[in-house]
């Protein structure tokens, strides 16, 4: 079986859960044997793994140049070879001239999600038709809402089954404060897919509850963990029995309730100072959080140390006593599973689709 997917993002650059799900999933589907899968993403690094092909559609042209091999050579990454480029041009299907394209007739993309990002996801969608038209493919796989619309895309032209990823809806994102834009995009995506996957049992019930969709084409497929890594088994855990280390680690956002921590560790805080919280992560909500603490008055027991990734990732939890997940709605929630395969006792509200 071949698989056409669209992703926005893929390790080794990762912004939050959608890259690490991707990747697995992919590993996964590798492993069978029997499936080939092709990963459409915006903007590639030249460093991903090669267990799949991975497509970047800011190198996909959608307007003709007459652009040299050697140059070709010159200007694309390791994922995309002269000849790869020069069959997509061959699969041009419109005149978008008018669009803002680059020396060798592609969009540029910021990668990530930049404050343009319904534009990229629109140019994204434009690409997937020439993606659509130039792969040999047996279903569609599209990753959250981003890249719903090039999924209906390609299933438009293809007339291939599409399958989309639920991996949070905008009810999980903007505690109940819907972007009606980004609702119609999530709406229409699940009205053209034939099968709807979604991360736990809750989020497929507000598929169906807030979206209307048909029960029958909604499952829920649960995320997991890979099991530990030597490497990662050997880190040590340190001697807290003088202090101990209460620690939430993700984006720190909306969604995840990143004040409810804060405040909670107040509230302990008042009963006993041998305690030290971390706040492990960044996001629009992370200078909020510091001045809270401050105000607070705990700011000496608090310590923000940024993005963690990788192996920092599981040094933090392994450096924990506790770890907690007071996200206001998360969907499924794969770091207490991390923390657990830590040894650490995780604590998550009762809106985690975990439970």
């Amino acid at each position: 079986m071949k698989v056409l997917m669209f992703g926005w993002e893929f390790p080794p650059k990762i912004y939050g859960g959608l890259a690490v799900a991707s990747y697995g999933i992919t590993k996964g589907l590798s492993l069978q044997g029997d499936v080939e899968t092709t990963f459409c993403m915006p903007k590639p690094t030249g460093e991903e793994e090669d267990f799949l092909k991975i497509v970047g559609m800011n190198q996909v042209p959608i307007v003709w140049r007459d652009v040299d091999y050697n140059y070709l050579k010159s200007r694309l990454t390791r994922n995309m070879t002269p000849e790869d480029y020069y069959s997509f041009r061959d699969h041009i299907y419109s005149d978008f001239s008018y669009m803002h394209v680059n020396d060798i007739g592609c969009m540029d993309f910021a990668g990530g999600y930049p404050g343009n990002l319904h534009e990229e996801i629109n140019n994204f969608s434009v690409i997937a038709g020439v993606v659509a038209r130039q792969q040999e493919f047996d279903i569609i796989h599209a990753h959250d809402w981003l890249t719903y619309p090039a999924g209906v895309h390609a299933k438009m032209v293809s007339g291939k089954p599409l399958c989309i990823h639920v991996h949070a809806t905008d009810f999980d994102r903007s505690r109940g404060k819907v972007n009606p834009t980004v609702y119609s995009m999530e709406k229409n995506g699940m009205d053209y897919a034939d099968c709807i996957m979604c991360v736990s049992e809750l989020t497929r019930r507000t598929v169906i509850e807030q979206y209307h969709q048909n029960p029958k084409k909604v499952f829920a497929m649960h995320n997991a963990v890979y099991p530990l890594s030597q490497e990662y088994q050997d880190i040590p855990r340190p001697d807290h029995s003088k202090e101990k280390i209460v620690t939430f680690l993700g984006r720190i956002t909306m969604q995840k309730g990143p004040e409810y921590f804060v405040e909670a560790a107040s509230l302990v805080l008042q009963r006993t100072r041998n305690i030290r919280f971390v706040m492990a992560g960044s996001g629009d909500m992370l200078d909020a959080m510091i001045n809270l603490a401050a105000e607070r008055g705990i700011a000496d027991r608090f310590h923000f140390p940024g993005f963690m990734k990788g192996k920092q990732v599981y040094e933090v939890y392994k450096n924990s006593d506790v770890f907690v997940m007071p996200s206001v709605s998360e969907p499924f929630g794969i770091a207490p599973l991390e923390a657990m395969q830590c040894g650490t006792p995780s604590i998550i509200s009762k809106a985690i689709g975990l439970r």
